[in-house]
């Protein structure tokens, strides 16, 4: 453990089964009925693993969770796992993942006592900006909050995920109901105030089942430190939560300096700004946050956190069209440029990497390599979205349903996450499950843009076109900026035989390509309604030559069935085969 932080208040030990293994949660390992001599070192070292449940933990935090802060020699570590392996053979579950660290591969199952006893429930929302107060620190603080808390080992409470509490929040929900939609047991709300020279959080925690205050907490810092507001509330959450003070810091904080330059300062502000205005999907604000990040890395080149954000942030915009994919491959590598190979956090910019690997250059075996490097990560929506969406490009429709459906464990509220399930389903040929999904996002998350999107397309193959033209027109009016909204405008109304509003849609497409990157690959099967089958190809081979990074999904959806003899069509699906087989052969 970390020096002095305790299991939390009224928790047991716990037992856990693996593999053909275990443990105990009096510390006996066993295999079938016969117990295994296990040093101590080597118990806490397997302890420590188990309770992270197939997660990869670095060196360095286990060197703390067995040593605490005490200098230790690096081979002492190299030995204790040398050790454990042995002891643990014939099983070879404990898997060394290069240059990351460590994690049992086989996944780890507590018995005996019910999750939610092992750990309360927390959900914290947004922290609101009061007069003067910037709106994107509110959010930032409750955010990093969040995760820091969730980093902290041994565990303390289970964390609700920011994009379900965030989605929920939006919806104009009250915090009590926020809490029961969440299944959280304690609530964690508050409000930003600004003076001319300091930041004041006011935070209260609320019982969710019966919305009774518990607690309250007031932290003041100079503006100049805002930057440690999350740290300071995490240490006083936790505090609240057993009794005594975890090390945040030490625990689960990422390392920082312990004074910033003015230019460090700037670049921290403009990474925050940058974080909050993307995520809000509006295309105007995406472009915005990325010229933020981009200046922020030139003002501090060591700012890990910006470069990460940069390149998930030129994925979705390639991904919603608003950028080109070649621009998008470009950022993507210059935000990985210059990172030193063995930076922590570098491994998060894998799947990022992967994804242009894969779409852009068409090089499966290197995109695998990467994805499979970063296979250990703790859950992160944007990298989850890539991996759907890989799953999706390779045709593996079923699997990418099958991930959506468990990071939903997870993140049960995220609109995106609904969204790609609702796709996967389409693309899987599951027809009654993909309309029940849309029709669920439609009525959960109509601010949301692509939420609408794929829902239109769904509900318009489906025999529902005037639904699905009505949900077009909302999209439309309310997102002049989303060019993928008139793609599925038109498509609803040439699939209610309104033909040629469809083309007048079409049109209104191809003009506004004559002034900026349009993606146009969803056009194919608004041609194919409409009876031109060869603009229909013209689109696809347009979509190839472009690197489209819809274009290999497209090849397979359902839409696209008259396509399906055609020889030129049958010559596209042939580049694709040519890399799912390679890929199929790496994953063998």
């Amino acid at each position: 453990m970390h020096g002095n932080v305790q299991a939390p208040a009224g928790m047991e030990p716990v037992a856990y089964r693996f593999g053909d293994l275990r443990l105990k949660a009096d510390g006996t390992l066993q295999r079938g009925e016969t117990a295994l001599a296990i040093p101590a070192e080597e118990l806490s070292l397997l302890r420590a693993l188990v309770a992270r449940r197939g997660e990869v933990v670095s060196a360095s935090e286990l060197s703390r969770i067995l040593w605490g802060d005490a200098p230790v020699d690096t081979h002492r570590l190299v030995e204790c796992v040398s050790s454990l392996r042995k002891l643990l053979h014939p099983s070879d579950c404990l898997e060394i993942v290069y240059k990351q660290g460590y994690r049992i591969r086989a996944i780890a199952e507590p018995e005996g006592v019910p999750q939610p006893f092992l750990l309360p429930r927390v959900a914290i929302l947004p922290f609101s900006a009061g007069y003067q107060a910037p709106g994107y620190l509110g959010h930032a603080v409750a955010e990093d909050t969040a995760e820091q808390l969730r980093r902290l080992r041994p565990a303390l409470a289970w964390i609700a995920a920011q994009d379900s509490v965030q989605a929920l929040t939006r919806r104009g929900l009250a915090g009590p109901e926020i809490g029961r939609m969440l299944d959280a047991e304690l609530l964690v709300t508050g409000q930003l105030q600004a003076t001319p020279g300091r930041f004041r959080l006011r935070v209260e925690a609320i019982r969710v089942k019966d919305a009774a205050p518990l607690w309250i907490e007031d932290l003041i810092v100079t503006r100049e430190d805002a930057g440690k507001l999350a740290g300071e509330l995490a240490n006083r959450v936790a505090m609240r939560l057993h009794g005594a003070a975890p090390r945040i810091d030490a625990a689960a904080a990422a390392p920082r300096r312990p004074e910033l330059t003015a230019g460090a300062r700037e670049a921290q502000d403009l990474f925050l700004r940058a974080h909050y205005e993307w995520t809000s999907m509006e295309r105007h604000r995406m472009q915005d946050a990325m010229g933020g990040l981009l200046r922020a890395i030139e003002l501090d080149r060591s700012l890990m956190a910006a470069r990460v954000e940069l390149a998930q942030l030129a994925v979705l915009q390639c991904i919603y069209g608003y950028i080109s994919p070649k621009i998008a491959a470009a950022t993507v590598r210059r935000a990985a440029g210059g990172i030193p190979e063995l930076n922590e956090q570098a491994v998060t910019l894998l799947p990022a990497l992967g994804w242009i690997e894969f779409h852009i250059d068409r090089d499966p075996r290197s995109a695998l390599r990467l994805l499979a490097r970063s296979e250990g990560l703790p859950y992160i929506p944007t990298n989850a979205r890539v991996r759907i969406w890989l799953l999706q490009s390779l045709h593996q429709f079923d699997e990418a349903v099958h991930l959506a459906q468990r990071i939903h464990q997870l993140d049960p509220w995220a609109p995106w996450l609904q969204t790609l399930l609702a796709w996967s389903l389409h693309l899987a040929g599951k027809r009654d499950a993909s309309v029940a999904q849309a029709k669920k996002i439609v009525e959960f998350f109509p601010e949301h843009d692509n939420a609408l999107y794929f829902a239109t397309m769904i509900l318009a193959y489906n025999s529902e076109a005037e639904h699905a033209v009505d949900v077009a027109k909302t999209l439309v009016k309310r997102s002049r900026h989303y060019d993928l909204a008139i793609a599925a405008h038109a498509y609803a109304l040439a699939c209610a035989g309104r033909n040629d509003e469809a083309h007048r849609q079409l049109d209104r497409l191809h003009w506004l390509s004559r002034q900026r990157f349009v993606l146009t690959t969803p056009n194919a099967a608004t041609y194919l309604v409409l009876g031109d089958p060869e603009k229909a190809l013209a689109e696809l081979r347009a979509a190839n030559e472009a690197r489209c990074p819809w274009f290999f999904q497209t090849l397979a959806d359902p839409r696209l069935q008259p396509l399906g003899g055609h020889p030129e069509f049958l010559a596209l699906h042939s580049e694709w085969e040519a890399m799912a087989a390679e890929a199929a052969s790496l994953s063998a």
